[in-house]
């Protein structure tokens, strides 16, 4: 039995595509999709975990973690775009069918796949995903204005987040002090290495003000989910100050069958809660 992690790359439409892989092909196949600030460095430990028993494959996005950062003139950084290259980058390394780990930016990218490629989704877990609008509470409020409104001065309070504090705050925000020390200093400290780099900002900023689309695109969504009926698992730390935690529960309005789990953690919940989540997605996994 081998729990070693490997670390490759593959060209994606010219991008080179950072990747971490675990487990025998032979085994049933997850697809885990970060969100922000990080990169397949979330998942390092539950692939660690996972590996006896399946084949699990983490990519970091384009501008994300150790993948190629292209320049915006020659690269899209949209959800869309990122999406498309997701979903090719799973026809270059040939996985046919997986299980897909919804996380954060990860949840409409991969939803995307989910609408292009139905076929291919044998379960989704769903970790902190935005997929209803229940998710964007009070704290979505100056950034729609901004959508609306763009100005420099609004500019500059929502884009706040793009900095090394900002970057602490994806994991800490909303955490009781008793969790704090659930949470592994270097998650935060290389996110924040690899998002400080020349040009990453402007990036990060282009891309997040994107994410309207994605909001548009929720009907389509649970469209998927009401037609496909996917299996799903769905995982929700309570004190997420990013989607609010009403949201998790909207999926059963889609999904009848899904398992909902309200965790007394954060947005980062396999960092404040990772027993609870391997229990949970072995528990998914292994009930056909």
């Amino acid at each position: 039995m081998s729990r070693q992690l490997y670390h490759k790359t593959v060209k994606v439409d010219g991008v080179e595509i950072f990747y971490r892989e675990a487990g025998d092909k032979k085994n049933p196949s997850l697809l885990l999709l970060h969100g922000f600030p990080t990169s397949s460095l979330m998942f390092k430990n539950l692939m660690t975990v996972l590996s006896d028993r399946y084949h699990l494959i983490a990519p970091d996005y384009p501008g994300f973690g150790f993948s190629d950062f292209p320049l915006m003139k020659d690269f899209d950084y949209s959800f869309d775009n990122i999406a498309s290259c997701m979903n090719a980058f799973t026809k270059a390394i040939r996985l046919q069918s997986f299980t897909i780990y919804l996380h954060d930016y990860g949840c409409p990218i991969g939803l995307r796949i989910c609408l292009q490629h139905p076929e291919k989704i044998e379960k989704i877990i769903v970790q902190n995903g935005n997929a209803y609008q229940e998710g964007l509470g009070p704290q979505w409020n100056e950034v729609k204005d901004y959508w609306k409104n763009p100005t420099p001065e609004k500019k500059k309070k929502v884009a706040a987040f793009l900095s090394k504090e900002g970057t602490k705050e994806q994991y800490f925000a909303g955490l009781p002090k008793k969790l704090h020390q659930n949470v592994s200093p270097e998650s935060w400290i290389i996110d924040w290495q690899r998002m400080s780099r020349p040009r990453n900002i402007a990036m990060q900023f282009k891309l997040n003000c994107t994410y309207q689309t994605n909001i548009k695109m929720f009907p389509a969504f649970q469209d998927y989910f009401r037609k496909h009926q996917p299996k799903a698992l769905v995982i929700w730390g309570k004190y997420d100050v990013f989607f609010d935690v009403a949201e998790a529960h909207c999926y059963k309005k889609d999904l009848p069958k899904a398992e909902v789990h309200i965790l007394e953690g954060g947005h980062m919940a396999l960092e404040t809660n990772f027993e609870e989540v391997v229990q949970l997605i072995e528990r998914f996994m292994s009930n056909n």
